[in-house]
């Protein structure tokens, strides 16, 4: 898949947003179990800073008060990123099927190219915008203006830079809780959102 696909794959998650909040970074708590249901998961309101893989890191702005269910999204976020600097050509952790497909075509477009990432990703402005009974809409915003794709075999970087990394888009994903209590997302879904950085 050309680098072109790669983007337009993104675009097909991405949109724009809302006001950006100010971040302070600060050491990540321990990693959830993936089985564990979204709502025994405590999450502290405020910045936070997660170590995805050697080289690549995310922010996280979680809001004031914020939802478990919030958790779902930055999981799956955190573990796609993961996926691509380890050259996976499949994920589905916490993924249903029309999910687990989508974003294994997403990392699997990096492998293909030989692109892995460096640098600071950052996941803000988050928010469940709509939930009933079962299902849930969970949105974000993304700003990956401080990575860089480098080449996985020579570790130097592309060039040029993808497009699609200088601006923040939005991302939507619904999600549906199981019989097991365990919420996962069922597929992404366009955003609508108009983020800024």
């Amino acid at each position: 898949m050309r680098p072109a696909a790669i983007a337009l794959s993104l675009l097909l998650v991405a949109g724009c947003g809302a006001a950006e909040r100010p971040y302070v970074p600060r050491e990540a708590p321990p990693a959830r179990s993936s089985a564990a249901p979204a709502e025994e998961t405590q999450v502290a309101a405020g910045p936070e800073t997660v170590e995805v893989a050697e080289g690549l890191r995310a922010r996280i702005e979680w809001p004031a008060d914020p939802d478990p269910l919030l958790k779902v999204l930055v999981d799956q976020y955190v573990g796609t990123r993961k996926a691509v600097v380890e050259g996976r050509r499949v994920y589905k952790q916490g993924l249903e099927l029309d999910a687990a497909v989508q974003a294994s075509d997403w990392v699997a477009a990096f492998a293909d190219e030989q692109w892995s990432m460096r640098g600071v990703g950052r996941l803000y402005d988050l928010r469940v915008s709509a939930r009933v009974g079962k299902g849930a809409q969970i949105d974000a915003c993304v700003d990956e203006s401080g990575i860089r794709m480098v080449s996985s075999r020579t570790g130097k970087a592309i060039s040029p830079q993808p497009a699609w990394l200088r601006a923040p888009y939005g991302q939507s994903v619904a999600a549906r809780r199981g019989d097991d209590g365990v919420w996962r997302i069922r597929t992404y879904v366009t955003s609508r959102e108009r983020c800024t950085p």
